[in-house]
Parts: structure tokens; sequence; C-alpha cells
């Protein structure tokens, strides 16, 4: 990896890294390497599988997706693991946000993320290679892209142990669906794997939930530098005090959005807000909605002249005859 930096530490010397634009030549490298080893696991393990199932087209097609993902997010689970627990983002969760921003990098770390970003970027000319049906290109498009960019996103903005721990709560989880589906082809009514990951599912989001509450709602706002930094790497802080708690406060927005009921045709999110309601606007939605409320309702379809009721075209309504005894 390129851009390395030497920190003095208590010990002596440590050598660092951080990002820049030659780092593009390193993931093109890593592209070429990816497609390769996509090949081999294709050739060797897939293909031999799926010539003793005589699996359709479609499952084909699905098989081999199902397949080239367990390998890469076994992989990844075990690598993005490993990586956590020897820096001690596992056992000391403040470094997650304490010394923001994380400029420099291990060297285990920035190699991890360049090669996550070579394998995502390998799956664009993969939808050629492996002749993906038409019907199933924007689904994949959709995914890498995702992936793309927050995995970019996490390491341009210096979020780099955060992303971390995210990637390993979501490889998991879609390890257990990819493998649920393999078993799934073999076995059609087998799904117990598939009740294994709706649990880890659901446990993996509860963790981000609560992870990114804890990140970025409480540990990331009281970073003692909010001011926008590129040159020191300081973006994500900027970003997030400019855009969650402008006008009012994301807090002021949540306790409102709990506490006030909106009248029927109001809207709960406001655009100078981020997303959400401020004060004045709640109060003149409130008093707009007392308003209409407030209006006489007509019940009766026509209109009143002279004491008399007519109809909508100014005619008057017709009589109705009393039948004689």
């Amino acid at each position: 990896p390129q851009y390395n930096v030497s920190v003095p530490t208590a010990d002596g010397e440590l050598v660092q890294y951080h990002y820049g634009l030659k780092d593009l030549v390193t993931i093109l490298f890593y592209i070429f390497i990816a497609i390769i080893l996509h090949a081999v696991v294709q050739e060797y393990a897939l293909d031999k599988i799926n010539r003793r199932l005589h699996l359709s087209k479609v499952k084909h097609s699905k098989f081999n997706e199902s397949g080239q993902l367990v390998a890469f997010h076994l992989t990844s689970v075990i690598w993005c693991l490993y990586v956590v627990v020897t820096e001690g983002y596992v056992s000391n969760p403040r470094s997650l946000w304490e010394n923001y921003p994380h400029v420099y990098l291990p060297f285990q770390v920035k190699f991890f993320y360049l090669c996550q970003l070579a394998y995502w970027l390998h799956a664009l000319p993969e939808l050629y290679f492996q002749k993906v049906r038409k019907e199933e290109i924007p689904r994949q498009l959709r995914c890498i892209a995702l992936y793309l960019v927050h995995i970019a996103g996490a390491y341009l903005l210096n979020l780099t142990r955060l992303g971390l721990i995210l990637l390993l709560l979501q490889y998991l989880a879609e390890f257990f669906f990819h493998m649920a589906r393999l078993v799934c082809f073999t076995d059609e009514n087998n799904e117990k794997l598939f009740n294994v990951w709706a649990v880890v599912f659901v446990v993996t989001r509860l963790f981000t939930l609560t992870l990114y509450i804890l990140v970025i709602g409480f540990g990331l706002p009281r970073v003692e530098n909010q001011a926008l930094d590129p040159e020191r790497g300081n973006l994500f802080s900027f970003l997030f005090n400019n855009i969650l708690f402008r006008d009012g406060g994301w807090r002021d927005g949540a306790c409102l959005r709990c506490s006030v009921q909106l009248p029927r045709g109001t809207s709960s999110t406001s655009p100078g807000m981020g997303g959400r309601l401020g004060w004045r606007d709640a109060r003149s939605s409130l008093s707009h909605g007392a308003k209409q409320q407030a209006k006489p309702l007509k019940r009766d379809s026509g209109y009143h002249e002279n004491g008399v009721v007519k109809a909508e075209n100014g005619t008057s309504p017709r009589t109705k005859k009393l039948k004689s005894p």
C-alpha cells in the first residue's frame, strides 16, 4: 500500500498508512486477482457441483451467485474478525470514535479496505463473464453500488473502524442467507438454515442500530474539533453537525415526532430540518389544522336564498306531492 508514514510511539516508531489517488492503481491490480480467484472457485468447485445437481438455467445462475458470495463472505468474516480483535476495536468500543479523524491506518486495515473495493468492482465485469440474465442485472447492480458507496464512504471519511464492525455484522448475515440458498437448491424441503439466517439477521440488525446510535449519536458529536478540516481528515463531524443538527437539532425533531400528532394532510418532513419538523413548523401546522377543523361543514348540497333551499343549478327543488287519503 502507498502513503506510508512513520508515527512516533512510546516504544519507537510505528509505520501506518493513509489514502490517496495511487490507491486506485493498487485496487486495479487486485481487481485482476479477484477475477482470477472467481474463475478458480467457479471451475473447480461450483461447476462440478452443478453437473451433479442438473439445475435449470435460472437455478444454475442463482447457485453460482450464492456459491461465489458464500466463499467471499466466509473469507471476509474471518479476516474482518481477526482485524477488529487484533486492533482492539472490540475490547475498547471507545476507540471507534476517540481521536477522530482516524487518518492513519494500520497495514491490515488499509489492505482489507482495498481488497473489499477491488472485489465489488470486479463484480461489474463478472456480470458479463457469467452471462447474467438481463432481469437479474438491475438487482445485482444495486447491490454492488450500495456496497461500493458504503465501503468507499467509510474509507474516505476516515470511519474505517466503524466500517469494519458494520461489515462484519453485514457479511455474517449474508453468509447464512446464501448458505441457506445453496442448501435449498440441493434439498428444497430443508429450511433449517433459513430459520438460522432469520435469527442472525435480526440480531445483527439490532447490533447495527445500537452501534449507530452509540457512535453517530453520542460518540462523534463529542469530538473536540467539529470544524471542516480536509487536511486533518475531519469531514464527517462537519457534515454531521450541519445536516442532522441544523435549525433546532436532531433531538428536538425526535421529541416532536414522539409528542405531537400532526393533523391530517400535513407532512412530518421539512427540507430545512434534514427530514425532521421544527418547533415553528409544528406550531404553524397545528394551528392551520385547527382552523381547518373550525370551519363549518355544509350538510346540504344546495344553497339558501330568501329562506328557500335551491339546488346547485339555481332552480328550486321540486315539492313532494302529497297523496290524498
